[in-house]
């Protein structure tokens, strides 16, 4: 049988669908990349904005058109957190929550013997044990990631994620110097940690393990590799942990900050646990261990009863930190959270409008950062070869850098190879190879 795979979302969920395609190959599927070939398409949801439950009612439907007689198996984050929507899916023969992705190969069988829909939607508890998922790096590709850490119990009220994701549970940490070294004696040259909360990792084992003892059991494998670490709560990184971290060759220096808001006043209204202060704080203290460090975020406009000298304070800041990179989203309204009932609800063309105005702040910050590059040496990991122009890769702070390629025969994936920035434009670098 051939199986189709769509992910949605974030580095859990493509860890999480590599680790159904791996099960369902080893059960004899065939892989195709084309929905309309497919007997079976699975499609990994998630749930954090309107616009993505969108796009996955629009995927659905362009599925069952083009291929009537499939099976599509929705799964993931959308399901757990509004079931009734998902079961109103009538294209959908088989319907899974976050707690049984596992279980979805089994599900498959099952519904090919008994033809009835099935919907397995299982309350996320407290205490759960972490489920567990090893990949084997089968997929040939360049960097892989693993699952750490799932769960929230921060409670932001603008997000969704506690109820889709259930409660903090982590991986256990003697179990993931193995994974590493399986995924890198593959081939793979980058490994990326990453988690619904990842600064919570072990914090429900009771004996003072932390995400730095997970990283530098990543960083302690044989190989030519390098880790990288998944988005982190600036408020959940102390100074040891810092220091332990610089002292980790392999550790990449890019650390992905969350920001959300540059206001205090909103940051207090999202229950976020830290002001702008400890945030500048800790960004001064890790480009003091990690020089020219990338530090990378994300910013969300228009959350409810943001005044337009509230999201000045937040654009000013945004500018002061200058960040390397900056994903940019207007707030968008989740059922059963808190600020979804919060008077004062911006419009859309307001919320638009300042995710154009922060960016333009943020699109300035990049291209300094980019530009305080140029001249220095960068071990550059290089991908899959898309252009015959451009041999393409990421440096360790996770910025593009392109070198002219000569001959289209010749290719550097999956090399880590030290590359001199000569240039820069504003969204790439550029370089020669030493």
């Amino acid at each position: 049988m051939k199986a189709f795979f769509y992910t949605f979302g974030c580095k859990v969920n493509q860890y999480e669908t590599e680790n159904i395609k791996e099960a369902m190959l080893s059960e004899g599927y065939e892989v195709t990349e084309d929905y309309a070939d497919a007997e079976v398409c699975v499609v990994n949801t998630c749930t954090v904005t309107a616009q993505s439950d969108s796009k996955c009612r629009q995927l659905i439907h362009k599925i069952k058109k083009a291929n009537p007689e499939c099976l599509i198996v929705l799964a993931g984050c959308f399901p757990q957190a509004f079931e009734k929507e998902a079961s109103a899916l009538d294209e959908c023969g088989i319907i899974v929550g976050t707690g049984a992705k596992k279980e979805i190969p089994a599900l498959i069988k099952r519904y090919i013997t008994s033809g009835e829909r099935i919907i397995r939607i299982v309350p996320r508890e407290r205490g759960e044990a972490f489920e567990k998922m090893t990949n084997s790096g089968a997929d040939q590709k360049t960097r892989a990631y693993i699952k750490i850490q799932d769960g929230c119990d921060q409670y932001c009220t603008y997000c969704i994620i506690p109820t889709a994701r259930g409660h903090i549970c982590s991986k256990p940490l003697e179990d993931i110097a193995p994974e590493v070294q399986q995924l890198v004696d593959s081939g793979h040259k980058e490994i990326i940690l990453t988690g619904i909360n990842l600064c919570c990792y072990g914090r429900e084992f009771k004996n003072g393990t932390r995400l730095i003892d997970a990283i530098e059991a990543a960083c302690g494998c044989e190989g030519d590799y390098r880790v990288r670490i998944g988005s982190v709560e600036p408020e959940l990184i102390s100074d040891e942990d810092i220091l332990r971290m610089s002292k980790l060759e392999k550790l990449c220096p890019h650390f992905h900050l969350s920001l959300q808001s540059g206001c205090d006043e909103t940051l207090k209204r999202m229950n976020r646990h830290y002001d702008t202060a400890e945030y500048a704080e800790l960004c001064e203290k890790l480009r003091r261990h990690f020089p020219n460090c990338a530090i990378t975020t994300d910013i969300m406009v228009g959350f409810p009863q943001e005044t337009d000298e509230e999201f000045e304070k937040s654009l000013a800041f945004a500018k002061k930190i200058s960040f390397a990179e900056t994903h940019i989203f207007p707030y968008s309204r989740r059922p059963t959270t808190v600020a979804d009932k919060m008077k004062c609800q911006l419009d859309r063309k307001t919320k638009h409008s300042r995710a154009a105005q922060m960016a333009d702040v943020c699109n300035e910050t990049k291209a300094l950062y980019l530009k305080s590059l140029v001249g220095t040496v960068q071990e550059v990991l290089f991908e899959k070869e898309t252009s015959p122009q451009w041999h393409q890769g990421h440096a360790p702070n996770y910025v593009t850098v392109k070198i002219p390629r000569t001959s289209e025969e010749v290719s550097l994936r999956r090399q880590l190879l030290k590359i001199e920035i000569t240039s820069s434009d504003g969204e790439f670098c550029y370089g020669k190879l030493i």
